[in-house]
């Protein structure tokens, strides 16, 4: 596959651009977060990950003339029935942010037992050649844990603090970044992302 020297990177979250810059900075290219190049979010009218992602994508792409690459990602909470899953970023409503998406999150599952408070992140990537590329690149990662009954580190973002990783014993927000990147959703999904690219 032809690298392009320039991609476009479909966020305006500065948690998500801070991560997947340091997660692409192998690709020896220039990323461009949207906003440096005044291209508005899009609204994200998608069912799933995979669609939101497309629509991301391809808005980038199309005011950009650049190739983009998008990630829509969220949290699944078993007792929740999988929510807030795409909702996630916006779980509590209108001008919603990482600390009353939190709240709402831990209300929530005042009353779930300790053994259904499972939970995991998801993060589909996707990546555009062009505004009409016709076969994206999707590339999806997942990572187990649970939700915590109180936040603990200051890492990370959005539900980092009470998102709980069993095979560290601790808390996302507790991780150092390279640890964070090794074994979480959207380190997986760039993972797989970057081997297509070397292909």
């Amino acid at each position: 596959m032809i690298k392009p020297k320039k991609m476009v990177l479909a966020s305006a979250n500065s948690g998500k651009i801070k991560e997947l810059q340091e997660l692409l900075a192998d690709l020896g290219l220039s990323i461009v977060p949207q906003g440096d190049l005044n291209i508005p979010d899009i609204e994200e009218t998608g069912l799933t990950f995979v669609e939101n992602a497309i629509l991301k994508a391809r808005n980038a792409a199309a005011l950009s003339g650049l190739p983009a690459i998008a990630d829509d990602s969220g949290l699944e909470v078993d007792y929740l029935l999988g929510a807030p899953g795409i909702y996630s970023a916006r779980f509590s409503g209108d001008g919603a942010t990482d600390a009353t998406n939190r709240e709402k999150l831990l209300n929530a599952l005042t009353d779930a037992p300790s053994d259904q408070r499972g939970a995991r992140y998801q993060a589909v990537i996707v990546y555009l050649r062009h505004a009409d590329d016709p076969t994206p690149i999707i590339c999806q990662g997942t990572w187990e844990g649970s939700i915590a009954v109180e936040h603990r580190g200051t890492g990370g973002f959005g539900y980092d603090p009470i998102f709980y990783v069993p095979e560290m014993a601790c808390h996302a927000a507790e991780l150092d970044k390279a640890t964070k990147h090794s074994l979480s959703h959207r380190g997986k999904a760039i993972a797989q992302f970057l081997q297509q690219m070397s292909l």
